[in-house]
């Protein structure tokens, strides 16, 4: 023993820490502690260095929408595991295993709410359920998203979160590309916006269909945006890709995108998109009245039938 054991008395701390755990999390970038609750009021983006880290649907939906009047549709769609798949683990069980994790039906919500007044439809993808993937739910759920649209002429703003189509569903899953395709075709016709957000990660099949279909392409900084993955693509061409391949700064340099846009400013920026394409299409009529009073009125014309005029 040491003289400075011998005076001074050996301190040992026989309760445990009650720091509960989830208080801190650490910045995937720069490395920096985070408090947990501050984090969540900044949108899950690092205050030091304004890395954008995953976000969940519901938080994701809860901040972008407008608090009152909100109405999900879909979630009558449920998913089954019609093939019977088995890989390592029954699908049965995948999907029972990511219903508990993230309290989700399916890969996917969609709300009908309002955004700072205008009201919008609003489809996003829930990573943390099986990756994202699209299937048959999702499938379904977001045309019902469409046809909401539709029906009501309002605009839609997805948020693609994905790694790319479900291989438990094999065919099926795929078949939702054409499927959600030829619904967002509907939705051009009838002259509606639709706002397409490429969050971290959106690959295959979603990257391939609905995600990179929209009037405005915009993505979240640094996000990874493509088909197959980096290293995938460097075994098949055995050529090194350049930095920064397939993150939304690369797509955006090489015209893929529109805009990449800071998360903290999506509701600003997207109002401001909407409030000039959803009325893009409203075409002044000049019409006579009893009284040969000229007037100007406003009608709803197709920009090919307005042009005529």
């Amino acid at each position: 023993m040491s003289w400075i054991e011998k005076i001074l008395p050996r301190t040992q701390s026989s309760e445990k820490s009650n720091v509960p755990e989830g208080i801190w999390t650490k910045c995937g970038s720069c490395d920096s502690v985070l408090y947990r609750s501050e984090l969540e009021k900044l949108l899950e983006v690092c205050p030091k260095c304004d890395h954008h880290m995953r976000i969940g649907a519901r938080a994701r939906i809860n901040s972008f929408l407008d608090p009152d009047g909100r109405e999900e549709l879909g979630s009558e769609f449920e998913p089954q595991d019609i093939l019977k798949f088995k890989d390592s683990k029954r699908y049965k069980d995948r999907l029972s295993a990511a219903q508990k994790a993230t309290n989700e039906k399916d890969a996917i919500i969609v709300v009908k709410g309002s955004l700072k007044g205008m009201p919008i439809v609003v489809a996003n993808f829930e990573f943390a359920f099986l990756g994202g993937s699209m299937a048959s739910v999702v499938g379904a759920r977001f045309v019902a998203a469409v046809n909401a649209c539709l029906e009501e002429k309002l605009p839609l703003i997805c948020f693609s979160a994905s790694g790319g189509a479900r291989m438990q569903e094999a065919l099926l899953s795929l078949m939702q590309m054409a499927k959600t395709s030829a619904a967002l075709a509907k939705m051009s016709q009838a002259g509606l916006p639709y706002i397409s957000v490429l969050t971290d990660p959106t690959m295959g099949g979603v990257s391939a269909s609905l995600a990179m279909l929209g009037d405005v392409n915009v993505a979240e900084p640094k996000a990874l945006i493509g088909f197959a993955g980096p290293r995938v693509i460097e075994q098949t061409v055995r050529e090194t890709l350049p930095e920064g391949f397939q993150r939304s700064e690369f797509l955006l340099e090489k015209g893929a995108i529109d805009m990449i846009v800071d998360r903290r400013d999506m509701r600003d920026t997207l109002f401001s998109i909407l409030s000039k394409l959803h009325h893009m299409h409203i075409v002044p009529e000049v019409l006579e009245t009893v009284d040969h009073e000229v007037v100007v009125q406003p009608t709803d014309f197709p920009v090919d039938q307005a042009d005529d005029k």
